[in-house]
């Protein structure tokens, strides 16, 4: 599907790319990692075009589709289904032409092709997946220009997902996604029939939903079967191997150097020391191989405090007199928790935070807080307050005013800025790096509650792992939105749950809540078994009225073709397993790719069949009307 073939490439005089290869087949669904920075979206601008590499550098196998999410969807009148099934251009084109055409022929093949690509089904797949992304049915309904910037993206991401492109090009997809539109994401691209090339530091994401690992390092590319953590494994087993075999040869070196020295001079050995000198001049070079250093966080420690810190009493909160976000919420704080905000977008969780943080005032009930509590919040937004034009040691020095220069670079630099960052003006920052400022700054003289709201946006995969390891460490109380799960399951301790309108403890954990969320958002099949069942009864009275042996051959269609999804799903279950096999990309990687491949067929072959099968309902229910 795509040949990436010795690859250099610079940007302003950096080396970007140092003679890269790759290679990706056809239904691999590949996460792509490497450091902030590294050039993995310009290798996906290559790939689009929008950086012309060379053909021969990097090609993409001919008449295949290349999708992406260019820009969030346009402020316009249209509706937001209406915008993701223009996004399928030959579906767009073809009923078009079917209003027009007149060759018999010709409206022949377009109904043909409209129905090899599911047209029919078109509007049922679109508001699925807008429905997985968090948009109501009433929402779908609404003009995009009603949306803020942040949804109209996830309307764009629902475009190219609903055009499924033989090459599915997506960079940070869940940046502008809730923990529940990761979940329904991270199932819809495990399930995914082509080809996907995602760049993410999501590594729930990158375990559960990709084949295969691309890592870009040091100017290098290379491919690992499975998910990072097998990455991961497999990294560090060649690391080990490599520092051990440059012990080996720096040993048999110094043994070699020091028989030359002591015997060169010896006439009888003479001989001897100088064939040494020569094969210690032939003898390889290894490399040490280069670790990654990721500069860690730290959050100063508060003195105890006596439980509990926040306490919510009946409280409602919202922004408006009369028109409350959450209501009669009873919570409560200690200074030993670990809480993860659970909940949908535009469903209050930044309201409740807003309300402890003392952001805003209970529009009834009461926001208890001990009177020394020191509260340190961070939002996205608020990166935005940073000044621009100031560097890392001027908002330190503002901290401090009082200290000496001295004081406040050794104060800058435990928050992760020296001497070759301190002086960088923040509009030079990297998104990671202001995130990093942000956060040593909140935090600055302590506090007792930290309020994290989606802080990982700009963190790469072991800025995160570094950010995991801060919060445990900390003895404060911690309180966390996050689209994150791996980050989520490493921190909490307890879970809120905030949705319609209530805020409470969750008795479960995260996987039990992704049960949930992937159970509220089915599959075409299981939304066609739904509406099967709720219609059932109607159709059977009708179906009385009307003579069972008129629907019979309808109804056994229908059945059929029920069986036979079903039967697909039990085979790609018994797949599922065997790529599950501990060790087969290792051990069998012929088998590990044929049965990828075979998986592949199947997913689109499910598809087709669910499809089938909403068609023989669908026939049956109107007869039955």
């Amino acid at each position: 599907m795509l040949h990436i073939n010795d690859l250099t490439y610079r940007i302003e005089g950096r080396l970007l790319f140092d003679q890269a290869t790759a290679a990706i087949s056809d239904g691999w669904k590949v996460g792509f990692v490497g450091r902030n920075g590294s050039g993995k979206s310009t290798l996906l601008k290559m790939i689009r075009r929008e950086i012309y590499a060379g053909d021969e550098e990097i090609s993409v196998r001919k008449n295949r589709r290349v999708g992406w999410v260019a820009q969030e969807a346009p402020a316009d009148s249209a509706s937001l289904i209406e915008t993701v099934l223009a996004a399928d251009k030959e579906r767009a084109s073809l009923l078009t032409e079917a209003e027009t055409a007149t060759d018999p022929s010709r409206i022949g093949e377009i109904q043909t092709r409209l129905a090899d690509i599911g047209a029919h089904s078109a509007q049922a797949r679109a508001g699925a997946i807008l429905a997985g992304l968090g948009f109501s049915a009433a929402e779908q309904e609404k003009p995009c220009a009603e949306f803020s910037g942040g949804w109209r993206m996830r309307v764009a991401l629902a475009g190219v997902l609903f055009a499924a492109p033989d090459l599915l090009l997506l960079d940070e997809p869940t940046n502008y996604l809730d923990l529940e539109g990761t979940i329904w994401l991270e199932n819809y691209l495990k399930r995914y029939p082509h080809t996907a090339l995602i760049v993410s530091h999501d590594r729930d994401l990158l375990n559960h939903a990709v084949t295969h690992i691309l890592a870009l390092e040091n100017g290098k590319l290379s491919i690992t079967p499975g998910g990072y953590d097998a990455y991961e494994h497999i990294r560090a087993e060649a690391r080990a191997q490599a520092a051990s075999f440059k012990a080996r040869q720096e040993a048999r070196r110094r043994h070699m150097q020091a028989f030359v020295d002591r015997f060169r001079a010896k006439a009888s050995k003479a001989k001897q020391a100088q064939s040494r000198l020569k094969a210690l001049e032939k003898l390889q070079t290894v490399a040490e191989p280069i670790s990654e250093r990721t500069l860690p966080f730290h959050f100063p420690n508060p003195k105890p405090m006596a439980p509990p810190i926040v306490r919510l009493v009946d409280a409602d909160l919202g922004y408006e007199e009369g028109a409350p976000v959450l209501r009669r919420v009873n919570l409560r704080l200690d200074q030993d928790d670990r809480i993860v905000i659970l909940g949908p977008n535009g469903e209050g969780k930044s309201t409740l935070v807003k309300a402890i943080a003392g952001r805003i005032a209970p529009l009834a009930g009461n926001v208890y807080k001990h009177k020394k509590l020191k509260i340190a919040y961070f939002a996205q937004h608020q990166i935005d307050e940073l000044k621009p034009r100031d560097t890392a040691y001027d908002h330190v020095r503002a901290l401090i005013p009082d200290a000496t220069e001295a004081e406040t670079r050794s104060a800058t630099a435990r928050l992760g800025f020296g001497p070759e960052k301190a002086d960088v003006k923040v509009e030079k920052l990297s998104g990671g790096e202001k995130a990093r400022l942000l956060l040593g700054l909140i935090t600055f003289h302590g506090a007792h509650l930290l309020i994290l709201d989606e802080p990982t946006n700009h963190l790469d995969i072991n800025a995160r792992e570094a950010l995991i390891e801060a919060l445990n460490d900390f003895e404060g109380a911690v309180l966390l939105i996050t689209h994150d799960a791996h980050l989520a399951a490493q921190v909490a301790d307890r879970l809120w749950l905030v949705n319609q309108g209530v805020a409470a403890a969750y008795e479960g954990d995260l996987e039990d809540y992704r049960t949930l969320v992937l159970a509220a958002n089915k599959t075409p099949a299981q939304n066609a078994q739904k509406s099967k069942d709720g219609g059932a009864k109607t159709a059977a009275r009708k179906a009385a009225a009307l003579g069972r042996e008129a629907l019979a051959p309808l109804k056994k269609k229908a059945e059929a073709a029920e069986a036979r999804v079903a039967s697909l799903n039990e085979t790609l279950t018994r797949l599922d397993d065997a790529l599950a096999e501990p060790g087969l990309f290792e051990k069998n990687l012929p088998r590990a790719t044929k049965l990828n491949k075979e998986r592949a067929a199947l997913v689109a072959a499910i598809a087709k069949s669910e499809e089938d099968w909403l068609a023989a309902l669908e026939a049956y229910e109107q007869a039955a009307d």
